[in-house]
């Protein structure tokens, strides 16, 4: 293992910015633990029903701070996108050519999921199943295809987007929840923010891009700026303090974005910034960076197959019977305790699901070597060589 992390860790160019990488894995990370911490599938009979901790015990609330952490994965996404899109200008690839490769291997695993979830769904239905629980299990499944589908859309428009002030779609939002909470408004009016919301730190992104944000101090305004606001609007705005959606709450700041999830995601993009040398310098070590390589080779498997990897263990479960942490309430502590003993077989479960369908995002395999077309960006031909290693 040492020796193929310092191989790694050898083809890797020298001018790659590793704490990018670094803070694509903790965000993508973070969501899957998120996700595994406070979803419960309740065994009720013969069905299954969404549940979550966050319902029973509101105090929990922390958890949502350090699990959703989507902003920083579209900081890091605007980031990129935008770098990308001028080296390509540059050395004169079209648009079309450009967003083809940016896309394709962000939907290639799609159709396996969809696929095997179809085959399911149809499975379990003929055998009797109820229909609400084959509604929960996919719904669930096929959650995480909500951002594919805004992350697409952000990067088709990123010619539009390199100049892009994040106050604009900033005020978006912010006269979105005015009108919605502030004056009545009609509720699907929150889903304008699904795009301006995530539109923010995308923004940010290409300010990053543009050696706007390179100064500490921007980082910091970005924290405690982002901080100040989220806790007023908690305190004084009547917005929830989770970050995710609790199933019965009136408000989800996540689905459609809110005002309060926004200056939340401000402030965790400031904390990015300001960690990206301490990231750098830690992603010497050949294992730690070997690590976040691997990760990053399989981002959108591991986020697209973690519920699955959820309800498989659920479901084999059942065989067993009502299981703490697995099948029961999330209604105290002993459920929190348990529900964490289950990590690490919800993680083994996802690594079988990583090497069955890892493929379908890596590329072919030929002659025991993936099969990967070089990009004309540097830090992408670094991502290329470090595949045939990993």
């Amino acid at each position: 293992m040492h020796a193929g992390a310092v191989r790694v860790d050898a083809a890797t160019p020298a001018d790659r910015d590793r704490a990018v990488d670094t803070l694509r894995a903790f965000a993508i990370l973070g969501v899957v633990l998120g996700h595994w911490l406070v979803t419960a599938l309740v065994a009720d009979g013969r069905s299954l029903r969404t549940a979550s901790p966050l319902q029973h015990m509101p105090w929990l609330a922390p958890i949502s701070w350090a699990f959703q952490t989507l902003a920083v994965f579209f900081l890091v996404g605007g980031h990129v996108a935008t770098r990308s899109y001028a080296t390509a200008r540059a050395r004169g690839t079209t648009y079309g050519a450009w967003l083809t490769a940016r896309l394709s291997r962000l939907f290639r695993p799609v159709a396996a999921v969809l696929t095997l979830w179809t085959v399911t769904a149809a499975g379990l239905l003929l055998t009797g199943a109820e229909f609400g629980t084959v509604h929960t299990l996919v719904k669930l499944a096929l959650s995480p295809l909500w951002f594919l589908v805004v992350f697409a859309a952000l990067t088709a428009a990123t010619p539009l987007l390199t100049r892009l002030s994040p106050l604009w779609p900033l005020a978006v939002v912010l006269h979105v929840d005015l009108i919605r909470f502030g004056l009545g408004g009609p509720s699907w009016l929150g889903w304008v923010n699904e795009a301006a919301g995530w539109l923010v730190p995308f923004t940010l992104g290409a300010a990053w891009t543009r050696g706007e944000l390179e100064r500490r101090r921007a980082g910091w305004i970005l924290l405690t700026g982002g901080a100040a606001a989220t806790t007023a609007l908690v305190a004084w705005g009547g917005y929830p303090a989770s970050m995710v959606g609790v199933p019965g709450a009136a408000v989800s700041n996540l689905n459609p974005p809110t005002l309060v999830a926004v200056t939340f995601g401000l402030a965790q993009c400031g904390l990015a910034l300001l960690l990206r040398d301490r990231l750098h310098g830690a992603m010497r070590r050949p294992l730690a960076w070997a690590a976040v390589a691997l990760v990053n080779l399989s981002a959108m498997t591991i986020f697209l197959w973690h519920q699955t990897a959820l309800m498989a263990t659920t479901a084999t479960g059942l065989l067993v019977g009502r299981l703490p942490g697995l099948h029961t309430v999330p209604d105290g502590l002993g459920w929190v305790a348990a529900r964490v003993a289950w990590l690490p077989v919800f993680a083994a479960v996802l690594a079988v699901c990583w090497t069955a369908f890892r493929g379908y995002e890596q590329g072919r395999r030929r002659g025991g070597r993936t099969r990967v077309v070089r990009s004309s960006r540097p830090s992408e031909r670094g991502t290329a060589r470090e595949k045939r290693h990993v």
